[in-house]
């Protein structure tokens, strides 16, 4: 691939996730090796800070991610702050729905559930504490979402099981058949 190319399918990728990735995740999508993606990640990193933009890349270990950068955090802090005292959005409450009715689940199955992109609303969700985030013991590259102790005080409900309509909703075929498609 192109290195003007990979530089701009890295972003993309990178914008999409809204998490951190993992680097061998990135080998695997775009068939390229280590080196390759440290070379394009530096130049990523370069593209950012040359530009005075308002997003730079946030390394730990193997893990990259796109976030918003220093320099911008008393304004990112206030819009979030905003949102957390907001309501929950529809959308919210949709994805807190299915992590609690399917969880533990991938975001990649939720996606295929909702049908569009969720990473802004995880995030949201991880921030108010009503979901955890934990490693995928089947797969290395990603993680799997639960509702968290929290959002069970918070509907008063001391177990999952005792959710409405659990037992039918948390085995419906139909939801089995779109996952399983992904």
């Amino acid at each position: 691939m192109e290195k003007d190319n990979l530089i701009s399918v890295l972003e993309s990728l990178l914008f999409v996730t809204g998490e951190p990735i993992k680097k061998a995740k990135l080998l695997g999508i775009l068939g390229i090796e280590m080196e390759q993606l440290d070379e394009a990640l530096q130049a990523l990193m370069e593209k950012y800070k040359n530009a005075q933009s308002g997003i730079t890349l946030f390394s730990k270990g193997e893990e990259i991610q796109l976030v918003s950068s220093p320099e911008n955090g008393e304004f990112v802090e206030i819009l979030l702050k905003n949102e957390m005292q907001d309501a929950l959005s529809p959308a919210a409450m949709e994805v807190a729905s299915i992590i609690a009715y399917r969880g533990p689940i991938s975001k990649t199955e939720i996606e295929a559930i909702r049908g569009v992109n969720c990473a802004y609303t995880l995030r949201s969700l991880l921030l108010r504490g009503l979901i955890e985030r934990n490693d995928n013991p089947g797969d290395s590259r990603g993680y799997v979402y639960a509702i968290s102790f929290d959002f069970l005080k918070k509907l008063g409900v001391e177990n999952v099981n005792n959710l409405p309509e659990y037992d039918i909703l948390s085995k419906d075929e139909r939801i089995n058949s779109i996952i399983s498609k992904e």
